[in-house]
């Protein structure tokens, strides 16, 4: 009896292995990365957990993200002796974090998991508006263009940039990658009107009559906006890995292809000068979201979380 008892107590304080999902709004952090004087969402996911565990607990993550990015199934993973239910670490944990950060789901991991090395792959969306007013509910949470986007041209500048290459042009100088040579695998382009409700004979609108500024509607102008001409465009990375600003100078270029600055054989040039100086600028983190890593089906880990379902497009 007493022998069982001595087996089984170092059984209970054994180190376990927990990855995490987590979402994140990244507007008020100065990015995912700890820094000394805090302020970033690890600092802040850290701090939770603590509270929740009353120990040290430090994380590790799949993938680090700038100031103002937004993370929808960013993945970490901790090790720790305490033994808690998957719901337990996901409740508790969330007790003690603002509302724009919340964990996801919680998972037991092999010892031989880790958050970024067992990465096969990253995926990023960036959302764009194309509305001739500037967005102001979805403002820091999509970037804007008020000009109209050509998704052909954007479509033929993207193919130059698939596959390896020297990313040196789309490269910031504070990036601590030892390699700019990255393989993007896949670029995206979707478009999507602005969401609506329809308005029936049932709803609460139905006794409102169409209202436009000067009284008339005119294809051009802020009044198109009411028309619906507003439309979000939605651009899908995924790569191994990314350089640090990669994603938003790669932005920069596509739009200035999209509206008609440039021509789509331009980002080629960008591309084999290797010179961050002949790219377009950097575009605003305001509609990157991590949408999170990819990993072999062995581990069993969610890539999917309720927050894709609100991107617009």
């Amino acid at each position: 009896m007493g022998s069982d008892a001595g087996a089984s107590a170092p059984a209970e304080r054994a180190t376990r292995r927990v990855a995490l999902g987590v979402s994140y709004l990244g507007g008020a952090y100065k990015g995912w990365q700890s820094q000394p004087g805090g302020g970033t969402v690890q600092d802040t996911l850290e701090a939770a957990l603590r509270a929740f565990t009353t120990q040290p607990v430090s994380v590790l993550c799949s993938g680090r993200t700038d100031a103002g990015v937004h993370g929808i199934n960013q993945v970490v993973h901790l090790d720790t002796e305490l033994h808690r239910e998957p719901f337990s670490w996901v409740r508790g944990t969330n007790t003690f974090l603002p509302p724009d950060i919340a964990v996801q789901w919680a998972q037991e991991v092999p010892g031989h998991f880790h958050a970024r090395n067992s990465a096969r792959g990253r995926r990023y969306t960036y959302i764009v508006l194309q509305a001739p007013v500037r967005p102001a509910l979805e403002a820091g949470r999509v970037g804007w263009v008020f000009r109209p986007l050509d998704q052909a041209a954007m479509e033929a500048a993207a193919q130059h940039l698939l596959g390896v290459h020297d990313f040196s042009s789309f490269r910031s100088s504070q990036c601590q990658s030892p390699t700019p040579i990255k393989e993007l695998r896949e670029v995206r382009i979707t478009r999507g009107p602005a969401p609506h409700l329809p308005i029936t004979p049932a709803s609460p609108d139905a006794g409102w009559a169409p209202v436009h500024p000067q009284g008339t509607v005119s294809a051009r102008g802020p009044s198109a906006a009411l028309q619906g001409q507003g439309v979000y465009w939605r651009f899908d990375f995924e790569g191994q890995a990314f350089l640090h600003h990669m994603i938003r100078n790669i932005m920069g270029c596509l739009i200035m292809v999209g509206t008609g600055v440039q021509r789509p054989d331009w980002v080629r040039t960008v591309r084999d000068a290797r010179n961050r100086e002949i790219a377009a600028p950097t575009f605003s983190p305001d509609g990157l979201y991590f949408l999170g890593p990819r990993y072999d089906p062995e581990f069993g880990l969610p890539n999917v979380t309720p927050a894709l379902a609100w991107l617009p497009v």
